[in-house]
């Protein structure tokens, strides 16, 4: 059944892929960006402007977007960046940036949504996070918090907006072959008892995503979510899901200490 479906961060990556996906199998589809005409001119459907972390661009946003749709089926909110760097050289204003953007502006985009979910007593809100919303690795302590944030805000949201027929999902990804490496914002750190330390770290990174899962398979989980009668909470997707699932749930030291062994014998 067509149904009409608005991704956020839609310009690169999942949220692209997914939207043409979508948009091919006959979806109304409705992609977000903060560059939305540069999109629009090399994307077959529809284009709106919305930075999530400026709250009046998410008001404008909303009021353009029930111009445009009489009705809206599902929220895939998907938009967001990693920050990346040791805990001690993050400063206070890069970590409120990351949280204003993965944080309060998925939060913010979904609370505008509400009303309209509400008023038609249906709705899908799907979560692309991260499997480090469960789990966390060295040098992402402001990613894996945020993530681990959105996780218990829609463990929460899901209860309250059941009497809705509102339905509450989160996708969960560790790592893809997507352009997240290459797009993500590091720290500009310079202590030096750290400096062989990172250099493991990133080395087990670029191994972690040149390993990583092709996005189609991020994609079609997203899409079987959004097809299901009764869409799980909780949905972790990839080579690692099984492991991932059952160390957080029964052996979450061991992965610990699984990945500082590996961090510290890499070469």
């Amino acid at each position: 059944m067509k149904k009409t479906i608005l991704i956020t961060g839609a310009s690169s990556g999942f949220g692209l892929l997914l939207a043409e996906n979508l948009h091919q199998q006959g979806h109304n589809v409705i992609g977000t960006s903060r560059n939305a005409d540069k999109l629009q001119a090399t994307v077959p459907f529809k284009v709106l402007a919305l930075d999530i972390s400026n709250e009046n661009s998410i008001k404008e946003f909303t009021k353009q977007l029930f111009e445009t749709v009489d009705q809206l089926d599902v929220l895939v909110n998907n938009a967001g960046y990693m920050l990346i760097g040791l805990a001690e050289e993050t400063s206070t204003e890069e970590g409120r940036l990351q949280f204003e953007t993965n944080f309060w502006g998925t939060v913010n985009v979904t609370k505008a949504i509400l009303p309209y979910f509400r008023k038609q007593k249906f709705g899908q809100i799907i979560t692309v996070s991260s499997m480090m919303g469960l789990l966390s690795l060295p040098m992402h302590p402001i990613y894996a918090a945020s993530k681990h944030a959105l996780e218990g805000f829609f463990k929460s949201l899901r209860f309250e907006v059941s009497q809705f027929n509102i339905k509450v999902s989160m996708v969960q990804p560790m790592w893809a072959k997507t352009n997240i490496g290459t797009n993500m914002t590091a720290v500009d750190g310079n202590i030096t008892e750290y400096k062989n330390y990172k250099e493991q770290v990133n080395k087990y990174i670029k191994n972690g995503l040149a390993n990583g899962d092709e996005p189609s398979i991020i994609v079609n989980k997203i899409i079987k979510v959004i097809n299901a009668k009764k869409p799980k909470f909780r949905n972790i997707v990839g080579k690692m899901a099984g492991m991932v699932l059952f160390l957080n749930n029964y052996a979450y030291t061991q992965f610990e200490g699984a990945i500082y062994k590996s961090v510290k014998t890499a070469k």
